[in-house]
């Protein structure tokens, strides 16, 4: 790929993105469109001190068990998901939110599609 001076590089270009957003009344389920077989995401915010980010996953899809080093607040958009945290099983809807405490193993998997907000707070 040529680089030509003055043109934005990826990471400019995704903070413009961010910022459109700004100031704005937003759906944040319409943020993320479903993509068939696997999970979509567009982060919104991007600071040092924690991030947000909407999320899509397909039927079946979902993440697998980790622990984060920060806290985490989810919040199902649109669909209904099963989440496990600390060895504890929850269901999910539409309306729902969880915190997984940081360095807890967690994890989540699809019953429908869904789409999920996750806050990330690392200070």
């Amino acid at each position: 790929m040529e680089f030509k001076m003055g043109q934005p590089d990826a990471k400019e270009q995704q903070d413009a993105k961010r910022k459109e957003l700004f100031g704005k009344v937003i759906n944040l389920a319409a943020l993320v469109n479903y993509a068939e077989g696997t999970v979509a995401s567009r982060m919104i915010i991007s600071k040092k001190a924690g991030n947000i980010t909407i999320f899509s996953f397909d039927e079946n899809e979902g993440l697998s068990e980790h622990a984060a080093p920060f806290d985490a607040v989810v919040t199902i958009l649109d669909g209904e998901c099963e989440v496990w945290v600390a060895g504890e099983t929850y269901q999910m809807k539409t309306g729902d939110s969880i915190i997984f405490p940081a360095n807890v193993p967690h994890a989540l998997s699809a019953i429908t599609k869904f789409k999920m907000s996750l806050t990330m707070i690392k200070e």
